[in-house]
């Protein structure tokens, strides 16, 4: 009797799909490992340091001073410059760290993947944990440099950096295992992200302010708001628009004397809530998404690897 003979280039391992609800259900199971993994990251970061987690600390403390000497000498257009851009740079460090880190969380671990059962989605879920404890540190360091420098931060709008935060976490975690799936396929992916990083950065209010970009839309027939499309943007301006504060205005160097302009947008609590809101529903949908996508790439996982 003559049968269909499958050589081994053909064969194709699948396994079972998995809903939205049961990649949860695991995960949730795997919650200490999840943890164990994300001490296992800080850990190897601050393997044979004297200093530890202190050094996460120090870091926003050092990035001040020399931002207030660097920004003495050049020149800024407004007021606190130095707390300004480290306002900024707190959170894009959180962002750059997460995505940079688990874009490899597979790829390094392969030892893991072939041969411990568990889900796979732990692992770049660990390295955006190890990212979000390090910014909570350095978070923790820079409230303690602005109230020994009495800096009025804006009280009624500082609740706001709670939800702010966990939104970014939600965002990171989605984009973490779209990324990390994607990379076990094609290791161009962490190379094209390190391109697509650089690129914005510059296209977020961190070096410029809000109201400057929003100006220079404007100038060019573009609603000034279209910024907001960037999900990175709701995030720093509730950050700044908390712990920098309103009051100061934006001065053009080459005008001193002309019109001023606020830095930021002088809204309520629920304007800035709203747009947070935005980018909480649509990491939630981005989440769905890269389950799935990951779903489908963890039944080879270990025959790429």
């Amino acid at each position: 009797m003559s049968g269909v003979r499958i050589t081994p280039d053909e064969m194709v391992i699948v396994g079972a799909r998995r809903s939205l609800g049961r990649h949860i259900s695991e995960i949730w199971a795997f919650r200490e490992l999840l943890w164990g993994l994300t001490r296992k990251e800080l850990k190897i970061r601050y393997k044979n340091s004297a200093l530890g987690f202190v050094w996460s600390m120090v870091q926003p403390v050092f990035l001040l001073l020399i931002y207030s000497i660097a920004f003495s000498i050049l020149g800024a257009g407004f007021k606190r410059f130095a707390i300004w851009l480290l306002c900024g740079l707190l959170v894009w460090n959180f962002v750059t760290t997460s995505l940079q880190t688990s874009v490899q969380a597979i790829t390094a671990n392969g030892y893991l993947v072939s041969k411990v059962r568990f889900p796979r989605a732990i692992l770049p879920l660990s390295t955006v944990g190890a990212a979000a404890l390090h910014f909570l540190l350095q978070l923790s360091a820079f409230a303690i440099v602005l109230a020994v420098m009495r800096h009025p931060v804006d009280w009624g709008y500082v609740p706001l950096v709670v939800p702010a935060a966990l939104a970014t976490l939600l965002f990171c975690s989605a984009l973490s295992l779209l990324l990390s799936s994607l990379n076990v396929k094609s290791r161009d992916t962490q190379h094209l992200l390190d391109l697509a990083m650089l690129g914005w950065f510059w296209l977020s209010p961190i070096i410029y302010p809000y109201a400057r970009a929003a100006t220079s839309f404007a100038r060019r027939g573009l609603p000034g708001s279209i910024g907001l499309f960037n999900p990175v943007t709701p995030i720093l301006i509730t950050f700044q628009r908390a712990l920098y504060g309103v009051s100061n205005v934006l001065v053009d160097p080459a005008n001193p004397t002309g019109p001023r302009q606020q830095l930021l947008p002088d809204e309520s609590q629920w304007w800035y809530l709203r747009n947070i809101g935005i980018i909480a529903v649509v990491s939630l949908a981005l989440m769905a998404y890269a389950l799935n996508v990951f779903d489908r790439a963890e039944a080879n996982f270990a025959e790429d690897l």
